[in-house]
């Protein structure tokens, strides 16, 4: 006897128990494409099931005292009283099956619920959830439909709004775009109608509760040695840095990563429109921007943080990413003491982020000539890392470019370190190699006077 028959033989009057002779639909990864339409109803019979379950088990929980009690304990509980609940229901249920749902049902109740499977796969970099039953992922840089599903919209509701309230965001109709964060800083961007036309879209950027470190970029051949002892010696030495590059190319990866070079007795102010940003340093501040409220008021931006961050004394300011008018204060404190700074911005090349610099300077309402712009630019930059996503997956810093002043009215930079892609192999991988130009760093001459000793032939002209 099949749930859905067991769940007819109850409607019905009927006490049959019958163990289940049929598998539940798993929640494991599946192809691309649709499930058998016997399957679909399966899963929808079980859905509900799951859903009768739990809002019993909600009725008899005493939800007052849910909050002094550990995870642990009430993870326990839950098993306790799901397992009664099974057995008094009569549900035929094989002992994998009854296993099964009781581990969702607590998902359900102290987790993401269908979610949770995924959010504990550290393989997995992105979820995106383009309605109740359509859940895809990123793995190995490969985007995969999974066969994970919400019972229906407002199933899928009711997890949004559990995560956008813990950050004291909010999402409805008159505010229909957010963006939060889960306890492991992984990033939300949640969208529902009447902007999104196909119901509910959430997508989460992953970021692991053990951050990735320079090793792992060179295990990855993400760069070289000789790249990651450079991008050490120019976070000690405070130069100001700047990490370009598309979406998903990992720019804040990246970000979090050189952060651990900046020494522990240094006072570092964080700026994000979302806090993602992992810092291994004891003495951080973290600030994120606040949204207006429901009447339009209170609103918090990225450019008042900046602001606010200069009367804070701090050693070093690290802005998640400069989108906006904030990047005219934060070239202003680059050169202004603050050494040593570090940010993002979206770009496709180090010439492309100069650009984009210049447009969001003037966003600050300012109508400066385009030289003095260029000229705060090349003054307040040292160098421009420069980081792609490949066709296979695969992130590589491809090109290390130092910004070295000003020609007439022309920033003028040169390259330390390039990527040079070849093509790609019989498996689809891309094949190329980094190859140092053959240049030296005039940033070479700081890095020495603080004391730390890079060596010239780490810029010799070859191939790694």
């Amino acid at each position: 006897m099949t749930i859905s028959h067991w769940m007819a033989s109850k409607k019905n009057g009927s006490t049959a128990t019958a163990p289940v002779t049929g598998n539940l639909p798993s929640t494991a990864f599946g192809e691309f494409g649709g499930r058998p339409s016997g399957v679909a109803t399966e899963s929808h019979t079980y859905q509900n099931l799951k859903s009768s379950i739990h809002r019993k088990l909600i009725d008899r929980m005493d939800l007052s005292s849910v909050s002094e009690i550990s995870p642990e304990q009430l993870a326990g509980i839950i098993k306790t009283v799901v397992e009664g609940l099974i057995t008094a229901e009569g549900i035929p249920l094989t002992r994998l099956e009854r296993e099964r749902l009781i581990v969702e049902i607590q998902h359900e109740t102290l987790g993401l619920g269908p979610l949770e499977p995924l959010l504990q796969d550290p393989a997995i970099s992105d979820i995106m959830v383009n309605g109740p039953d359509r859940v895809y992922i990123e793995k190995q840089g490969k985007l995969q439909r999974t066969e994970v599903a919400f019972k229906d919209t407002d199933h899928l509701m009711t997890i949004i709004e559990r995560i956008v309230s813990k950050v004291g965001r909010r999402v409805d109709e008159s505010s229909p775009l957010v963006d939060a964060r889960l306890p492991d800083g992984s990033r939300v961007n949640v969208i529902i109608p009447p902007l999104a036309l196909d119901g509910p879209s959430m997508s989460i950027r992953r970021f692991g509760v053990d951050p990735l470190r320079m090793e792992n970029l060179i295990a990855n051949k993400s760069l070289t040695e000789e790249m990651a002892k450079t991008f050490d010696a120019m976070v000690r030495a405070r130069l100001n840095i700047l990490v370009s590059g598309g979406t998903g190319a990992g720019k804040t990866t990246l970000l979090n990563i050189l952060s651990a070079s900046v020494p522990y007795d240094e006072r570092i102010v964080t700026i994000e429109d979302s806090a993602e940003l992992i810092l291994q340093q004891d003495h951080v501040v973290r600030l994120e921007t606040r949204p207006p409220n429901i009447e339009g008021k209170g609103m918090v931006t990225q450019r008042d943080l900046v602001r606010n961050a200069l009367r804070m004394r701090p050693d070093r300011i690290i802005v998640g990413e400069v989108r906006g008018a904030e990047a005219m204060d934060m070239l202003q404190a680059m050169n202004t003491g603050h050494d040593g700074s570090i940010s993002t911005v979206h770009a496709n090349s180090p010439r492309d982020a100069l650009s984009r610099l210049e447009t969001m300077v003037l966003m600050a309402g300012f109508e400066l000539p385009v030289k003095a712009i260029r000229e705060q630019v090349s003054s307040a930059l040292n160098a421009i890392i420069q980081v792609a996503r490949m066709s296979d997956g695969t992130r590589k810093i491809v090109k290390v470019t130092e910004v070295t002043g000003m020609e007439g009215e022309v920033v003028v930079m040169q390259d330390i370190f390039v990527f040079e892609k070849q093509g790609l192999d019989p498996e689809g991988k891309v094949v190329g190699q980094y190859r140092a130009t053959g240049v030296r760093p005039k940033f070479l001459d700081t890095v020495h006077t603080a004391g730390i000793h890079l060596g010239s032939e780490l810029f010799a002209n070859r191939k790694s």
